[in-house]
Parts: structure tokens; C-alpha cells; sequence
């Protein structure tokens, strides 16, 4: 244990909506029963390496902010990869997250050739081990960093030359085997650079042939090591290329459609990457869980005046509501989980800043699920849904979709009756319903 946390002694505790304590929790009770389970393992909250611990506060116009020491160009740069982690894991201990999450970058220094790379992450791997031993700690899933060397400038698995293609998979086996032995409960393949900027380069069906052929060794590979989690793609619109493959969910769901590899390969669907492509939050969601394909979530938020991802912690409590509302109605989280891919605003340069991101996120998520377990359970939402269908659960509305109608009875049945009655969508009764819920969630 280190202490490089100093001013949060112990382990943050759960005090209730009444507390004034900024170091505690008033809406997160991990022992809280909610809907039949407790709230711990209804949220399965995770916290993410890379932004937490591996970024300084850079951005494109000025340097690091952030009070970062193992990130100082250290001659020992394994040393300090090691001192990183000693500080992750006295955070993830304090906080009580009860998982994290990394890049095979995140954790260890690159080296001068793959096979050094391979194994500075397999000594870092048992350093982790030793970790996530001592606090409890688990993984929720583990990635391979294929876009931040310039190696990547084409894409891994939609580059133009096959070397490219090769050394990415290199890559990947040997994460997913590290991701296996720290009993890693997910793998995800962020796109990174699987896109494109220009159609004037680019061969956009091979491309496609391409990533498909790679998740497709991924996926025989999993079976091959008897890795029983879930694999992942994470679904974002664009950034860092114009356009990437992996837009949104419905994307990924015709990709795996076309590819074979429905019921393989799921989504890990970021909240940011939701709205930068034009969707709902709560939309993402229940369009992954109609295809079969619903996964994890990168828990995080946009910026409604900024197009880029921000990657802001949640504050919204009706933006997570209604998301988490379809989480639940969905069945759950399964083996996924709600991971804090979020960071730190470049000003908020006190080392307990960490501590308070993440209790405000865990909070509103908390608060959320309070929310959609209500309406649930209450049937609030469901009734309203049940009534506006009702016609089909009718004789019409029963043989048109049993293949009793055709096109030619269907304009007899319309030249012979009456104009169809109209109703009300509801939908502002039904946003303040939803707004009532919010108000009294305890």
C-alpha cells in the first residue's frame, strides 16, 4: 500500500442524502437490496486506468497539469509503472470499487521490439496479480492499445498492409491471455483507428473483410484458451478518424450480422460515444438488447456545446434514469459493468479530485438505479407502452403479423372502412411522470 492519496485515510463510506460530507456517499449503499439484489452487484461499478492514471491532463493545445509522478519520463520506467499501480490500487481500495480496467498500455512500458513489450506486460500482469489479491479487487475487462503508437496510423486491423494486420493480433493474443490469467470477466476491441479519413485512400469493402476476419480469429481464439467472458466492441462515430466503422450500435449489430458473428461478440456502449452519434443514451441501450448484442457500458457523459468526446463523469441523474431503466427491463448487467471511462477536468489538480469525480459518479448511477427500479417495478412505463400497442395484440393486428394478411386485403380493408381513430403519444405526461420519480427516488 502506498500513500500517495494522503488526504483520504480510509475507505469511503456510504452517510446518506443528508450528509454534507464530500468524501462519503449518499446515494451509493453497496449493500442496499434493490430489486431483489444488492446494489453492488446491480452496478458493478469499474475504474478505468488509462484516464485515472495514465493521462496527465495533455490536450492539444498545452501540456500536462496533473499531478502524475510516474508519468515524469523516469529513467526506470518500469519502476515507475509500478509505482502507478501501487497508487491504482490504493485508490480502487479506498474508493471500494470493486473493479478496474486497462490497456496493455496503460500498465506497462513499451518496448524496443514486441517480444520486450510482451514481456514488460507480463511482469506488470503479475504485479497486478499480487494487487488484486491483497484489496479484493477484479477485472472487469482488459484492451490492447492499437492507435496511440504510430504504427497505427492506418488502423490494426483495417490497415493496408498485412504486417500491420499481423503484429495487431500479436497484440491482442497476448492481452486476451493476460486479460484470462487476471480472470478478467471481458475483453474489449475499441476500433481506435478502424476507419477512415478519406475515400480517396481507401478500399472500404476490404477494410470491412478485414476486421471482420480479425474478430473472427479473436473469437476462435477465446474458445481455444476456454475464456468463458464476453468480447467486446465499443461503438463511437468518429474521432480519431472521420469516419469510423464501429459508428453505433446498429452498425456493430449488421457488421456481426454479416460477418457471422452474432451471439460472439457483444457492445461496450459509452454514454459520450452515444451522443456524439446522434442517439440517446437509453437509445444505444435498448437498441443492443433488441439485437442480442448488449454487453457492458463505458459510464461518462458529453458536453452538449462541445462535439468531441469529452468524457465528463455523470451528473445527469434523468440521463442515467432512463438509461438504467432499460438496463434493468433488459435483464441486467450480466457479466458487464458500469466503467468510469471518464477524466478529470485539467483543473481540478488536487490529488482527492479523483475521489470526488468518482463518488459524484457513483452517486448518480446509484440514484439512477433507484429510479428505474421504481418505474419498473411500479410498471409506470410499461403500462404506458402495453396501452399505446394494445391494436396489435387484436385480431388485425395478429394476423397481419402471423402472414394471414396481404398487401391486396389490407387496401380492401382500407377502400371499404372507416378513417383509423388517432391517440395520443403522452409524451410529455409520460416525461413528467418520469420527472416525479426522480424527485422522490430515496
Amino acid at each position: 500500500m502506498t500513500d500517495f492519496f494522503t488526504s483520504v485515510p480510509e475507505r469511503i463510506g456510504f452517510e446518506g442524502p443528508e450528509s454534507d460530507n464530500a468524501l462519503a456517499f449518499r446515494w451509493y449503499d453497496a449493500d442496499r437490496v434493490v430489486a431483489g439484489r444488492r446494489m453492488e452487484d446491480h452496478l458493478r461499478f469499474a475504474v478505468c486506468y488509462w484516464h485515472s492514471f495514465n493521462w496527465d491532463g495533455l490536450d492539444i493545445f498545452g501540456g500536462g497539469t496533473l499531478d502524475r509522478p510516474w508519468l515524469g519520463g523516469s529513467d526506470d520506467e518500469l519502476g515507475a509503472a509500478k509505482a502507478k499501480m501501487a497508487a491504482a490500487f490504493e485508490f480502487l481500495d479506498k474508493l471500494g470499487a470493486p473493479f478496474w480496467c486497462f490497456h496493455d498500455r496503460d500498465i506497462a512500458p513499451e518496448g524496443s521490439s514486441f517480444k520486450e513489450s510482451a514481456a514488460l506486460l507480463d511482469e506488470m500482469i503479475d504485479e497486478a496479480a499480487g494487487h488484486m489479491e491483497r484489496t479484493g479487487t477484479r477485472l472487469l475487462w482488459g484492451t490492447a492499445n492499437m492507435f496511440s503508437n504510430p504504427r497505427f496510423q492506418a488502423g490494426a486491423a483495417t490497415n493496408p498492409d498485412p504486417e500491420l494486420f499481423a503484429y495487431a493480433a500479436g497484440q491482442v493474443r497476448h492481452c486476451l491471455d493476460a486479460t484470462h490469467r487476471l480472470g478478467g470477466e471481458n475483453y474489449v476491441l475499441w476500433g481506435g483507428r478502424e476507419g477512415y479519413e478519406t475515400l480517396l485512400n481507401t478500399d472500404m469493402g476490404r477494410e470491412l473483410d478485414q476486421l471482420g476476419r480479425f474478430l473472427t480469429l479473436v473469437v476462435e481464439y477465446k474458445h481455444e484458451i476456454g475464456f468463458e467472458g464476453l468480447i467486446l466492441i465499443e461503438p463511437k462515430p468518429f474521432e480519431p478518424t472521420k469516419h469510423q466503422y464501429d459508428f453505433d450500435v446498429a452498425a456493430v449489430h449488421a457488421f456481426l450480422q454479416r460477418y457471422d458473428l452474432v451471439g460472439e461478440v457483444h457492445t461496450n456502449i459509452e454514454v459520450n460515444h452515444a451522443t456524439l452519434s446522434g442517439h440517446d443514451f437509453a437509445h444505444e441501450v435498448a437498441a443492443a438488447f433488441a439485437a442480442g448484442i448488449f454487453g457492458s457500458i463505458d459510464a461518462n457523459a458529453g458536453d452538449d456545446r462541445l462535439g468531441w468526446d469529452v468524457d465528463r463523469f455523470p451528473v445527469s441523474v434523468e440521463q442515467m434514469s432512463l438509461g438504467m431503466y432499460e438496463i434493468l427491463r433488459g435483464g441486467g448487467l450480466g457479466s458487464g459493468g458500469l466503467n468510469f471511462d471518464a477524466k478529470l477536468r485539467r483543473q481540478s489538480i488536487a490529488r482527492d479530485d479523483l475521489f470526488h469525480a468518482h463518488i459524484g459518479g457513483m452517486d448518480t448511477m446509484a440514484r439512477a438505479l433507484l429510479v428505474a427500479a421504481e418505474l419498473l417495478d411500479d410498471g409506470a412505463i410499461e403500462n404506458a407502452r402495453s396501452k399505446r400497442y394494445a391494436g396489435w395484440d387484436q385480431a388485425l393486428g395478429q394476423r397481419i403479423l402471423g402472414g394471414e394478411e396481404t398487401l391486396a386485403s389490407l387496401h380492401d380493408r382500407a377502400m371499404n372502412g372507416d378513417e383509423p381513430v388517432r391517440s395520443s403519444g403522452r409524451q410529455e405526461a409520460l416525461e413528467n411522470m418520469v420527472a416525479r420519480y426522480i424527485e422522490r427516488a430515496r
